[in-house]
């Protein structure tokens, strides 16, 4: 399979687009063509395990890959999970579920792609015929961050580089990062919002001068961030796979269709459940869920995308994002991909902070999509009214999610026309990530103790606390570093 940039680049095949990120043109890389799962396959990944799907779906997409290969990948990445389904699918009651992606060495639903993403890289290029050293470069709201340096540590030819806003990621997630083993890691804090790292990581991807001078060292750049497709298409699996959950519990049937409610900051998941959609798969509408920025509910309900407002800083610290970088996917498919229009809309984006799509455009993109914000104190009151009820615990951003599809759920079903397929909630962290936010919204109290949050946590839900965030608490402080936005490449050729 070729793939393509959203802004008019020629093809490239899978293991190229893997290796180089972003395109030259600073589009992103889409398929040529989107491939297609049939109905009697869907009814043969009934009978596989995780690794079995994802396996099955990474191979539609990269066919230079060995089938064999890509499995045995798959199935040693999904080996590092704490449980032996990686996304388990909850019922929590008729017509509700919830997808579980936070089984994964860092608690959050970057592992379900990054843990796989090394072998596509280290393969990719052996395939592309690269001896350089690779530099994986990636900007954090929190997840991304940890997932990539765990993931890539210690790989022989790769080293991996972090950014994250400083005072714009959670307690724990800071920890988790700052304290990350290996050799071949970097993590550097960045004075400003994910939005100023993104950017940074962006123009590094973009300038000729940084090109060059990391040419002369011998390294070429990767990504880790969702904007490369190799981090994308894994995400893919799992939509797949709760779908044949449903179908092997006889929940539903072939053909019936499932709404998804996806806590949304970079678009990086949900577009993910919009490809597996186009592949096929039978997804009625996604609920795209924000948290108090809503600049995204605001761009599916008006068609105009502005990211002309002030940050601000919520309980769900990794969609506290302005600038969606996926988006520029999904409006290059409703585009009818003209590349052209798309480029145009992406400059103006940085040149004014918006850009805007045609009424034909919105009213196709609404058939697919819904959408919903939640501020901090609602989505407090969903995660202690819904353990109160189940007695399942939720992190912030599903909260966000939950609080979302619940008002969603409620309005559909008031009309006697509307169809009412299931709803599955896509869980993206570990309750226990966030301990401080999850410990007040379920008691009223505070703690500023990150693990005795945990502690208390897990004496009320009784859920079991990752052995990796145990862990964290007994090792040292490796990474303090915080510069200026303008210093990121600096830092850069410091570390290669």
């Amino acid at each position: 399979m070729k793939f393509i940039s959203t802004r008019g680049g020629g093809a490239v095949n899978g293991a190229q687009a893997i290796v180089r990120g972003m395109a030259a043109d600073g589009g992103l890389f889409v398929p040529e063509a989107f491939p297609t799962v049939s109905k009697q396959e869907i009814a043969s990944m009934i009978e596989m395990d995780y690794p079995e799907r994802a396996a099955f779906v990474l191979h539609k997409f990269f066919d230079e890959y060995r089938e064999d290969e890509l499995l045995s990948a798959c199935r040693e990445a999904y080996s590092r999970f704490e449980e032996e389904d990686a996304a388990p699918l909850v019922k929590v009651e008729n017509g509700m579920y919830m997808l579980e992606l936070f089984h994964g060495p860092t608690c959050a639903f970057k592992d379900m792609a990054l843990s796989v993403l090394p072998f596509l890289l280290k393969r990719g290029c052996e395939l592309s015929g690269i001896k350089e050293e690779i530099l994986v470069l990636a900007a954090t709201s929190g997840d991304t961050g940890k997932a990539a340096l765990e993931g890539f540590k210690d790989a022989a030819g790769v080293k991996v580089m972090v950014f994250y806003p400083e005072d714009g990621v959670s307690k724990m997630q800071k920890l988790q990062m700052s304290v990350q083993e290996g050799d071949n890691v970097n993590v550097v804090a960045v004075r400003g919002n994910f939005d100023d790292c993104q950017r940074g990581v962006k123009k590094i991807f973009a300038s000729d001068d940084c090109a060059k001078a990391l040419k002369e060292k011998n390294v070429l750049l990767s990504s880790a961030n969702s904007i490369n497709i190799g981090r994308l298409v894994p995400q893919i699996a799992y939509y797949f796979s709760a779908y044949c959950d449903l179908l092997s519990s006889e929940q539903i049937v072939y053909g019936d269709k499932v709404d998804f409610t996806v806590p949304t900051g970079n678009f990086g998941n949900i577009l993910a459940a919009f490809y597996a959609k186009k592949m096929g798969l039978p997804v009625g509408r996604l609920i795209c869920a924000s948290n108090a920025n809503r600049v995204l509910t605001d761009f599916f309900q008006k068609g105009i995308y502005d990211s002309g407002r002030t940050l601000r800083k919520t309980m769900s610290p990794s969609m506290d994002i302005l600038v969606s970088s996926n988006l520029e996917r999904l409006v290059f498919e409703f585009s009818g991909r003209d590349a052209a229009l798309t480029a145009d809309r992406m400059n103006s984006l940085a040149a004014t902070g918006k850009y805007s799509v045609r009424p034909d455009e919105l009213k196709e993109l609404r058939k697919s999509f819904a959408a919903g914000c939640t501020g901090d104190a609602e989505m407090v009151d969903c995660i202690y009214e819904f353990f109160t009820e189940y007695g399942y615990p939720m992190d912030p951003h599903t909260g966000v999610a939950m609080d979302v599809a619940v008002r969603y759920c409620e309005k559909r079903d008031e009309d006697p026309n509307a169809e009412k397929p299931p709803m599955v909630v896509v869980s993206t962290a570990s309750p226990y990530k966030f301990p401080q936010d999850v410990y007040y919204a379920l008691t009223g109290n505070d703690v500023k103790d990150s693990f005795k949050g945990i502690k208390r946590i897990n004496l009320i839900t009784a859920m079991n606390v990752p052995e990796s965030l145990k862990a964290i608490r007994y090792k040292p402080i490796r990474f303090k570093q915080v510069v200026s936005a303008d210093k990121m490449f600096d830092e850069v050729l410091k570390f290669v």
